[in-house]
């Protein structure tokens, strides 16, 4: 498939503003200003960036199908490819600070701390989607079973806030926006499920 200028142009605007927030993040982690405790910030900044990447996934059939944006279509592996991307610098940060790269106490984490159990679940159901991204395993899976696959981004999505919620210890505002989006958009879902003809 070939791309046309313009969709070229899109798809660098959308490399170059999804990979700025790393970029961001490693310039201040350079000049040291990343603040008191810099772990938690990249680790709480790597996984919001996930959650709204995700829902910027699920923002592109609402968004194509009421605004008529449809060049949106073809960018929605990229922009869901970021937010595996935030996901896993997430999850290598838990690995790095929280576990020092000792895999083995991972599991019990799991089992004694519901919100790692969320997170954990959430990362690995991104990993088959990251996997199977490129348009090879679309032909190899076949359209209608790649798109039942990149369903998993709904449970992945609401696994994400549910994680997010239960880490915070004082100010939910955030947690609860995202879900009260990520509620939004399922409903629309849900919605347009049931009217179909």
């Amino acid at each position: 498939m070939t791309l046309s200028a313009d969709s070229r142009f899109q798809r660098k605007l959308i490399f170059f503003n999804g990979l700025l927030p790393a970029l961001l993040i490693l310039s201040d982690a350079l000049r040291g200003k990343l603040g008191a405790n810099p772990v938690e910030f990249v680790t709480r900044a790597t996984g919001v960036l996930c959650l709204i990447f995700l829902l910027l996934t699920l923002m592109v059939t609402p968004l194509r199908k009421l605004a008529g944006w449809n060049w949106l279509l073809k960018h929605r592996r990229l922009i869901g490819l970021y937010a595996f991307f935030y996901g896993l610098a997430h999850f290598l940060t838990y690995l790095a600070f929280d576990r020092n790269w000792q895999l083995l106490t991972v599991p019990g984490d799991v089992t004694q701390r519901p919100f790692i159990a969320l997170g954990m679940f959430a990362f690995l159901l991104m990993v088959p989607l990251a996997i199977t991204s490129t348009n090879a395993m679309i032909k190899r899976l076949g359209a209608p079973r790649w798109n039942q696959l990149h369903r998993a981004t709904y449970y992945i999505t609401i696994a994400g806030v549910l994680h997010y919620y239960l880490i915070v210890k004082s100010d939910a505002t955030w947690p609860l926006l995202l879900g009260l989006v990520t509620a939004v958009l399922l409903g629309w879902r849900m919605v347009a499920y049931f009217r179909r003809p």
